[in-house]
């Protein structure tokens, strides 16, 4: 694997086989305060051969487009630069797409039909450690049938858990241990276990990435500034 980057000032790989988005892209980051040294690559044998020379910490690829190898070089990104945090762009934003694309090692997820802001927000959310989740595609997956749903077949996301159960489920899903989470809220572990199976057992979600696809899809990273 390829070593994980120490530089404190985040490193960005804009890729795109077409020049105009490209030059897009370039244009919407190009002043962000914060980030230092973009690369770029139109292929994705450059986007493996920038994240083994320079090991960029973000990167933002269109899977999508021609010359990319699509979900098999977000799967070899994910098992050889597991540190660096992908944010996928694309104009194909069907529901079953942006699902494999989660499923395939994606941080985050942004339509080309939307505006830059939302872009802005992506690269907030997988600095800070989070996922974001567009919400016009959010949307779209729910009205799908892609959001999670109870063995019984009743959307989860029609079922209430506590504020507690609520906050429990997005720091998990943020990454922290059921001790770190204990930390952040005061609790014991055994109470964070306690909320963290009750709010498992209403929703049928038991694994961790289970967990963060049920928090994007509802939007609690984009809300909640994570």
């Amino acid at each position: 694997m390829y070593p994980v980057p120490t530089d404190s000032t985040p490193t960005l790989l804009l890729a795109d086989s077409q020049p105009i988005y490209l030059l897009g892209l370039r244009m919407v980051v190009d002043d962000l305060a914060g980030y230092d040294l973009i690369h770029e690559a139109h292929t994705s044998a450059e986007i493996l051969d920038v994240a083994h020379r320079v090991r960029p910490d973000i990167a933002i690829i269109d899977i999508a487009a021609p010359g990319m190898r699509g979900l098999a070089t977000l799967r070899h990104l994910r098992h050889e630069a597991p540190a660096m945090q992908v944010v996928v762009t694309s104009l194909q934003d069907a529901p079953s797409f942006v699902r494999e694309t989660v499923q395939a090692g994606a941080r985050a997820f942004v339509s080309k039909r939307s505006p830059p802001d939302c872009l802005l927000q992506a690269l907030h959310a997988v600095r800070s450690g989070g996922f974001y989740l567009d919400p016009s595609v959010a949307t779209d997956m729910i009205v799908a049938g892609f959001g999670p749903r109870t063995r019984r077949g009743q959307p989860r996301g029609t079922l209430t858990l506590t504020d507690r159960e609520r906050e429990v489920f997005r720091l998990i899903a943020l990454g922290y241990t059921n001790k770190e989470v204990a930390g952040q809220l005061g609790l014991t572990a055994k109470s964070v276990e306690t909320y963290k199976s009750r709010a498992s057992g209403k929703l049928d979600i038991y694994s961790r990435s289970k967990i963060v696809q049920y928090a994007a899809l509802q939007g609690w990273f984009n809300e909640m500034g994570a």
